[in-house]
């Protein structure tokens, strides 16, 4: 039998191919023209990036006074908005990183999309920082640098300080580390291109030839990126948390803020890497290599994260109930019962409740209600960011500076701004690397079993359509 495929794991690549039939199908969606599909799609982002700085100049000329915000709801969207896309781009360095130091082989087919998002959504909420300060050129007090202006130095103790720390040394390390599983894939293209093409991936791949010692050093280094990138994955999302645990606000000032930050940045971000995949596998027709088997790991990983952060929200509320301490309880009895009880019931439903749907093996694999599920799962992660920022703040200790707080139609475009520089940013890549890694593919073909490659290879298909 020459279909020998081992009873206890499913191939990671179906449809018997070989070595050359791989690179075809994922190099060439690079090499052809682009499809109707995806110059519709190029064409809107665009046009929503164009009206997101439209948003961001206006705010930059009017001043914040054009944002909703007031004195009692002094981060609104903006802040909001900042921890979402960096849970977004959470789950790119931890697929990559944290699989590859566990020897997960399943992560090679959904790895090079997820590294390229992170970059892409840590691009997007580096954004809201920096606009929401109103006067944008006031930037460079963040950076330590000697000064003439005297004893003014960034204030080391405040967290929004490490958060530049944070992210700047995030999106570097995600960087390199996507830049670096970039080079075998590129150098493939570049063997097939001709002329100019030739030359600019020719210079994009270093001069890699594939030489033993160049996979030496290329494994090598993606072990010690994915080390660094590891604690990082830890260590962005704690320090994004301590914005508000640092504080002393009654429901921001609590300890399990770090770890379920984290959770929830998995969580999410897990989700935008599935709604994206489920789109390309499906217009690049990926199906071989983003399998049901790949959709079925991340739906674990969505269950285990969403319940960790049902166990947080629960948690949460306990420790205000037991505290006796009056604030805190208003707090989280304001979260659930007051003016915006919507968004509090919206977040519970589609980050704890709707996630148990994945317990059941047939739902896991099924990918409408995987592509559904992970769309839920980003608006109740946005949920839960609005709830923790505007509900806490919009009632203070003083009702007499009680106020409510809704965006105006700037801080809504900047949002669908960020959308528009997001998707044209993941088309753009789609069209000038390969959106699954070549090279690892082929990798786990080889130690996946010989029966699909080298001299057996077109034995192998002649038998396997005999058999059927």
């Amino acid at each position: 039998m020459s279909a020998v495929v081992s009873p206890i794991r499913k191939p990671l690549v179906t449809g018997h191919k070989t070595y050359h039939q791989i690179t075809e199908d994922l190099i060439s969606p690079t090499e052809k023209a682009p499809t109707k599909a995806w110059t519709i799609g190029f064409i809107i982002s665009v046009a929503v990036l164009a009206y997101g700085v439209f948003c961001i100049l206006w705010t930059i000329y009017v001043g914040i006074g054009s944002w909703n915000l007031n004195r009692t709801v002094n981060w609104g969207w903006d802040i909001t908005n900042f921890v979402w896309w960096i849970g977004i781009g959470h789950a790119g360095t931890l697929i990559s990183a944290i699989l590859l130091l566990f020897r997960q082989k399943w992560r090679t087919g959904v790895n090079r999309a997820a590294e390229a998002m992170t970059i892409f959504a840590v691009m997007c909420a580096g954004l809201f920082p920096l606009i929401h300060m109103g006067r944008i050129w006031l930037g460079m007090f963040i950076l330590p640098y000697p000064n003439t202006r005297g004893p003014l130095w960034p204030n080391f103790n405040s967290p929004l300080l490490w958060d530049v720390f944070a992210i700047s040394t995030y999106l570097t390390v995600s960087l390199l580390f996507w830049y670096t599983g970039l080079v075998p894939d590129f150098a493939t293209i570049r063997d097939r291109a001709k002329g100019m093409r030739r030359k600019i991936y020719n210079t994009l791949s270093f001069g890699w030839t594939g030489s033993a010692k160049h996979w030496q050093r290329w494994e090598s280094l993606s072990l010690v990126l994915a080390g660094l990138s590891t604690p990082l994955v830890l260590s962005v999302h704690t320090i994004v948390s301590f914005d508000f645990a640092t504080s002393v606000i009654p429901g921001w000032h609590t300890t399990i803020f770090p770890p379920y930050f984290v959770a929830g940045a998995i969580f999410s971000g897990f989700a935008m890497v599935l709604t994206l995949m489920i789109i390309t596998r499906k217009l690049l027709k990926l199906e071989d290599y983003i399998t049901i088997e790949h959709i079925e790991s991340m739906n674990k990983v969505i269950l285990v994260t969403g319940s960790i952060v049902g166990v947080a929200y629960l948690t949460e509320l306990f420790i205000a109930w037991y505290s006796g301490y009056v604030y805190e309880q208003f707090a989280f009895f304001n979260r659930a019962l007051g003016p915006y009880w919507w968004s509090y019931f919206g977040m519970m439903f589609c980050n704890v409740v709707s996630p148990q749907l994945f317990w059941k093996k047939s739902w896991r694999r099924n990918i409408t209600i995987t592509f559904l599920m992970s769309i839920f799962i980003n608006i109740g992660m946005w949920f839960e960011r609005f709830v923790i920022i505007a509900t806490t703040l919009a009632r203070d200790y003083l009702p007499s500076s009680w106020s409510l707080y809704s965006p105006s139609w700037v801080e809504i475009g900047i949002y669908l701004g960020t959308f528009g520089l997001f998707f044209t940013c993941f088309l753009i890549f789609t069209r000038v690397a390969p959106v699954v890694a070549v090279a690892e593919v082929k990798h786990i073909l080889k130690t996946g079993g010989d029966q699909y490659v080298g001299e057996n290879a077109p034995k192998a298909h002649h038998h396997h359509h005999e058999s059927h």
